[in-house]
């Protein structure tokens, strides 16, 4: 990586004009935009400083690079600042400016008594990075996790974790105990999902773990996977260590560690050292609004394998075992709302296909795929479906649709496609008393 000398820089302003000038170390501060180093792309970008912290004596500098998604954000050394350019923002003056061992960005209490004072003062405590467009913006926010109402999600506060053989990057803020943010790596037990800051305390749980799958029964199985329900009152550590790991990726929610109202769905392979964690969808025991997923997760080095539309099509055949139709809770994020869509459109286009040509309804559509009919007319309009023949709305295959069509099948000929076999679902609707579905307050 090209190194800057950062040692004898001159022309550090003394007052806060938040026009371009040049900076030190000793003056950055929080809005500071500048040129960092990207490891991905091999080249200096554009990138604006949201948080400093010192990590064992040195100052770190959590980046959002311009024109790129958040997820990209990260912490960085002063080694990969490029301060021979001019900055863009206010900086301060080196007796003015000081870095906190513990940066209040990443102190979840700080953080939440910010919002509650910005909250008091009629100011809104969600940052414009959350605004969706208009789609998303209509859809609810409530089960499991919540949209996030401060900025404490703008923060990463992990740099790596191993999970079983796989290093992970975060994307985003996680409440872990603040002590893990200085730690290089933190180490997940694939297992039971405990935490551990040191490799030789992390070494020793695991002569000790017994477990060797998800808590709960096996209710799928077939050659390549497995699906377990796990209920949230009778394992209340493994499914908060699994909120709290699958808060590292998801943005757009905020944890609950209320566990009791919801049953986690844990999609797993196995090998002959256990089953391995793939992802997992969780759902409210009982939803009034007919939910039938409240959050869905494939973890980052199981993505792009199809198996999040593996996911999301068991949480439909459990829909269809209760005989409901269901819906996903929203906001979704986006590449939830990615999958969610190609997994509407294959399904209804599907249909169609092997309806051949008889007339079909968007009720009966629902029906035999169980989702809702607004999810339905949703994605007939998205695809230009809908059309308006003879004073009455028809359904139309058009042909973009089918060459898509044609395309997939072609593509799944070479790389496969994974399925469910809902023959292989060992499972029947649970039933609950009201103590077992309520939140335990």
């Amino acid at each position: 990586m090209p190194t800057r000398d950062t040692s004898t820089e001159a022309g550090t302003p003394d007052v806060q004009t938040g026009e371009k000038s040049i900076a030190t170390i000793a003056t950055l501060r929080v809005g500071v935009k500048l040129h960092v180093y990207h490891e991905n792309s091999k080249e200096y970008r554009l990138a604006e400083i949201l948080s400093i912290q010192t990590r064992k004596g040195t100052p770190h500098y959590y980046v959002h690079y311009e024109e790129f998604n958040k997820r990209l954000d990260e912490w960085v050394p002063p080694a990969r600042l490029d301060l021979t350019k001019e900055t863009v923002g206010d900086v301060g003056t080196p007796e003015d400016e000081e870095v906190d061992e513990e940066s209040a960005e990443i102190d979840p209490k700080a953080a939440a008594a910010r919002a509650a004072s910005a909250k008091q003062s009629g100011a809104s405590g969600t940052p414009e990075t959350f605004s969706k467009e208009h789609e998303i913006e209509k859809l609810r926010t409530s089960g499991s996790m919540t949209q996030s109402a401060h900025e404490i999600s703008r923060v990463r506060n992990l740099s790596k974790l191993q999970i079983g053989k796989y290093e992970v990057e975060p994307w985003y803020f996680s409440p872990y105990p603040v002590e893990y943010t200085e730690e290089e790596m933190v180490f997940i037990c694939e297992f039971c999902l405990s935490y551990f800051g040191e490799e030789k305390r992390f070494q020793h749980h695991r002569t000790k773990c017994t477990l060797l799958h998800p808590p709960g029964n096996e209710i799928y199985r077939d050659s390549a996977i497995s699906f377990f329900e796990i209920d949230g009152r009778r394992q209340r550590t493994w499914c908060r260590n699994l909120c709290l790991l699958s808060k590292c990726f998801l943005d757009h929610k905020t944890l609950y560690y209320d566990v009791d109202p919801f049953l986690f769905y844990i999609m797993a392979t196995r090998d002959e050292y256990g089953c391995h964690m793939i992802g997992y969808f969780s759902k409210e025991k009982e939803s009034a609004e007919g939910y039938n997923v409240a959050c869905i997760l494939t973890l980052p080095q199981y993505q792009r394998h199809g198996y999040g539309k593996l996911l999301i099509a068991f949480s439909y055949e459990l829909s269809k075992r209760e005989g409901k139709l269901g819906s996903p809770e929203k906001p979704l994020s986006d590449l939830g709302l990615l999958g969610y869509r190609a997994y509407w459109q294959d399904t209804i286009v599907d249909l169609l296909l092997n309806n051949k040509g008889l007339e079909t309804t968007i009720d009966e559509l629902a029906s035999m795929s169980a989702m809702t009919t607004q999810d339905v007319i949703h994605t007939l309009q998205n695809l230009n479906m809908l059309r308006y023949f003879k004073g009455q709305h028809v359904i139309c295959l058009t042909d973009a649709i089918l060459s898509q069509k044609q395309k997939q099948v072609e593509k799944q000929k070479i790389k496969g496609k994974r399925t469910l076999d809902p023959e292989l679902i060992q499972w029947k609707p649970p039933v609950f008393t009201a103590a077992n579905r309520t939140w335990n307050w």
